[in-house]
């Protein structure tokens, strides 16, 4: 594995002490420009139809055993190599790198779950760790709980404008002409719509080739449409969510930083390591981010597997400097975006 070199951090500490919601320290006002409430519709019907379909999947004529089998993997895989892995580790922070063809792979994961266009959710959370939990953060919960997990994505926000938070943090993802075509193409539309009839296929077609009658192949092939598209796309969205809203609330703090990230041990485990979310905002740029022996990171662990056989390279490790620093000293965050200077 080769790792990058690293910038000595300005200070940290390890006590894993705080454990008092950070919302009760201050509160601040939403982001610019938001009010008074443009609500985004598209995003409104689209998010609230996910909810209610992924709700239906456990009515009796729907629920199935491998379908519920199906959603739990298919979180537990998108979410790790989509969302973690490829969107917020390897595009956002630059903590590795990857062959082109397994980038693009992933980013196509990723955007199965229905979580913005790659130069969109890069550009979104870079701005969240120049401003985290001050106003221009894009979703701080300071705000409040509900605009930190959901809020943020029901309304316009002015700031995040796609032509000028492109210019200001996507710039080097958009140099790829991949990345551009998607964008141009509405291919997230188009891979959401896709996938629908792929998951209907093949439940319909595996319950067909098994021996059922074609109305029970069709049952089959909803429950597993609903499970595989409907309920993974709400689990992946609440756990990504999650990180924004719980993780800067709840848990406890491995760094002094100068905002409210905490290591929550729920999320932790249930998002595959994004939830160790004081370790990252205390070093944005590694792509391990269970810094104790306790906190499993399981992207971390297939990132190591990946460099194993040669798939990453470039991979950056936690700073080593970070444990040498001073018992409550501060480490200064904000005003970077966690990626390195170009």
């Amino acid at each position: 594995m080769t790792t990058a070199p690293r910038p000595i951090a300005k200070a940290a500490v390890l006590d894993p002490t705080d454990l008092a919601p950070s919302l009760a320290n201050s509160r601040i006002p939403l982001p610019a420009g938001v009010r008074p409430f443009q609500l985004n519709w598209p995003y409104i019907i689209v998010i609230g139809a996910y909810h209610v379909l992924a709700l239906l999947a456990f009515l009796p004529g729907y629920f199935s055993w491998s379908g519920l089998i199906l959603a739990i993997a298919g979180t537990h895989l998108c979410g790790l190599f989509g969302i973690n892995l490829c969107y917020h580790r390897l595009l956002t922070h630059r903590g590795l790198k990857c062959p082109k063809w397994l980038e693009h792979g992933m980013v196509v994961i990723a955007m199965s779950c229905l979580q913005e266009t790659p130069a969109r959710w890069v550009a979104i959370h870079r701005r969240h760790h120049q401003f985290a939990d001050e106003q221009p953060d894009p979703h701080t919960p300071l705000a409040s709980f509900f605009w930190s997990h959901i809020g943020w994505i029901l309304v316009h926000q002015p700031e995040l404008s796609r032509l000028g938070i492109y210019e200001r943090y996507a710039k080097d993802i958009l140099r790829d002409r991949f990345y551009v075509a998607l964008e141009r193409h509405n291919w997230l539309v188009w891979i959401n719509l896709l996938q629908m009839p792929l998951f209907f296929a093949l439940g319909f077609a595996t319950a067909w080739l098994s021996g059922e009658t074609p109305a029970a192949a069709t049952q089959t092939g909803l429950s597993i449409l609903m499970f595989g598209v409907f309920v993974r796309t709400v689990l992946v969205w609440h756990i990504t969510w999650a990180v924004n809203s719980v993780t800067h609330v709840w848990g406890y703090r491995n760094y002094e930083t100068d905002e409210d990230s905490r290591n929550n041990i729920v999320v932790g485990l249930i998002s595959n390591g994004e939830g160790w979310h004081n370790n990252h905002h205390a070093d944005p740029r590694s792509a391990r981010h269970g810094h104790r022996w306790w906190e499993i990171d399981n992207t971390w662990l297939t990132i190591r597997f990946l460099a194993r056989i040669g798939l990453a390279t470039d991979v950056v490790a936690p700073n080593a400097h970070l444990a040498g620093r001073p018992r409550g000293s501060r480490l200064t965050t904000r005003g970077t975006t966690g990626v390195p200077a170009e």
